[in-house]
């Protein structure tokens, strides 16, 4: 390694004469750094906390194989499969079955679940997606095409209506000149009703007012799913003063067995009877890591961040190959016959299950040692509240394994176990989720590096800020990430003395070989 002390007369020289116009304002030991070729930067840490890697053998045999051919053709991780398929199925059960945890208790679970794919931009989230959900689109195509055939038939009912309603009015002028005045109002009650209008069955929405959702909601009872494509947007917007009241609505259709009521002028007064709803999008590390910093910091910890327990975040693989085949038919129609099934089962009468002993025992286990893992060990309390919403979602896995197998009685051994390998999985995505906001200044870092070329040199904590890059909104948090930028010898931070006497200013110039 090259030392100050190595350096050749006409070496310093040449170095010296080729200083760029800001070495004049840098205090004496802020330029001798920046001189020093034997100071050399530092490689940040990946900031990650390790997650566990995608087993096909979460899913129940009939869903694997469309995720791995699905995956393998998209190229995209296949856990961004995996989650949004089992999120799409859960919208297709979801209120027909609940799930008792306990088997003496009340407490029950809708198994419509929430998931997000955290990923770059490049990591094939979109298309993942549109892929998981083409069953589900497929099925919503096919309630559009009833419902155009059913208004054609309620057109043609209305006009019958109409001249039955004429007729009954003839009559009903006729039996009042012979002073048959209950005659007549009964003729005319007869058709006094108009006919209900067809109405569309939904599985999917994809932007909605709340005031819009509810009452579709209430003309699709079952429940319905929210996919957006980009769910940075949608979270932001909840985490406003604006979105106060959607935040609430959002927060109560988690569970999916709760009811909404809203005033508004002109809509008046809706009662949502039936508050279900799934919820799947993709988003990107950058654009989730301030909002999961305010629920760790507490300034934004209502607990929606932490509603999102099919969390996933996969490494980051950068290896890419043309894959130029047909889709695996066979793949699909086993999981189109698994959703079509379940789309057949009435939406009432609901059947609530239970565990069956064997599977209530393994369950019980795992939900003791969770609970007191929360309770007594020592993790980031925005953690523990992500973790105490887990054996909801585990039960309503559970529930959703045995469904997918074809069982209808009782949630038996197999499903559970599944379901509770999920438990280990999403645990440590969500242990990689909340780490990497607790290390927002590493990330932070990261990101200033990564987009270096756009900013000035010399910069200033402010000129980083006003570039409105995620996560890096505050002056507080700027500096920490320059902080770390420092301590890693990536950046050179110096005082420059204000004009008129005024507070000195913090600048910041990037190493020679940074």
């Amino acid at each position: 390694m090259t030392s100050v002390q190595d350096l050749s007369a006409s070496q310093w020289e040449s170095l010296v004469d080729n200083l760029p116009a800001f070495a004049e304002e840098m205090p004496d030991q802020a330029l001798a750094d920046y001189l020093n070729p034997a100071i050399k930067p530092q490689p940040l840490p990946n900031g990650l906390p390790p997650a566990m890697a995608w087993k096909d053998a979460l899913l129940p045999e009939a869903l694997r194989g469309f995720v791995r051919d699905t995956a393998d053709r998209t190229q995209c991780p296949p856990d961004f499969m995996a989650v949004a398929l089992v999120v799409g199925i859960s919208a297709v059960v979801g209120r027909k079955f609940t799930i008792h945890p306990k088997q003496r208790d009340d407490w029950e679970v809708v198994p419509n679940q929430w998931g997000c794919i955290i990923g770059r931009p490049s990591a094939m989230k979109s298309p993942a997606l549109k892929q998981a959900l083409r069953p589900l689109v497929a099925l919503e195509a096919k309630e559009r095409e009833k419902h155009g055939q059913a208004l054609i038939k309620y057109k043609a009912a209305s006009e019958v209506l109409e001249l039955e309603r004429k007729a009954a009015k003839d009559k009903a002028k006729k039996l009042m000149t012979e002073d048959k005045r209950d005659a007549a109002l009964t003729a005319l009650t007869e058709f006094a009703n108009d006919l209900p209008t067809p109405i569309p069955r939904r599985y999917i929405v994809n932007d909605a007012s709340v005031e819009k959702l509810g009452e579709l909601l209430n003309e699709n009872p079952n429940g319905l799913l929210l996919a957006r494509d980009e769910l940075g947007g949608w979270l932001a917007l909840m985490q406003t003063e604006d979105g106060a009241v959607a935040r609430a609505f959002y927060l109560e259709c988690f569970d999916g067995n709760g009811t909404f009521t809203y005033d508004r002028i002109g809509r008046g007064t809706v009662h949502i009877e039936s508050c279900c709803i799934s919820l799947v999008g993709g988003i990107q590390p950058s654009r989730i890591a301030p909002l999961v910093r305010g629920a760790v910091t507490g300034e934004l910890d209502d607990g929606l961040v932490q509603r999102l327990q099919l969390a996933v975040w996969p490494d980051d693989d950068r290896a890419w190959q043309l894959v130029d085949r047909r889709p695996n038919k066979a793949a699909q129609e086993r999981v189109g016959a698994v959703i079509h099934d379940l789309d057949q089962v009435p939406d009432e009468p609901r059947q609530a299950l239970r565990f069956d002993l064997a599977a209530q025992d393994l369950f019980n286990a795992w939900y003791t040692a969770h609970m007191q893992e929360i309770r007594h060990g020592e993790m980031h309390p925005a953690l523990q509240s992500h973790l105490m919403k887990m054996p909801q979602t585990i039960a309503g896995l559970a529930l959703l394994f045995e469904l997918i197998g074809g069982g209808r009685d009782a949630v038996g051994v197999k499903a559970t176990a599944r379901a509770l390998a999920w438990a280990d999985y999403l645990k440590s995505h969500a242990g990689r989720l909340y780490g990497a906001a607790i290390n927002a200044p590493l990330m932070g870092a990261r990101l200033i590096l990564a987009r270096k070329d756009k900013l000035p040199e010399p910069f200033t904590p402010r000129e980083v800020r006003l570039k409105g890059w995620a996560g890096l909104d505050s002056l507080e948090v700027v500096n920490e990430a320059l902080a770390t930028l420092s301590e890693h010898r990536f950046v050179i931070g110096y005082e420059v003395a204000g004009d008129k006497g005024g507070r000195p200013s913090k600048r910041y110039v990037w190493r020679r070989d940074a």
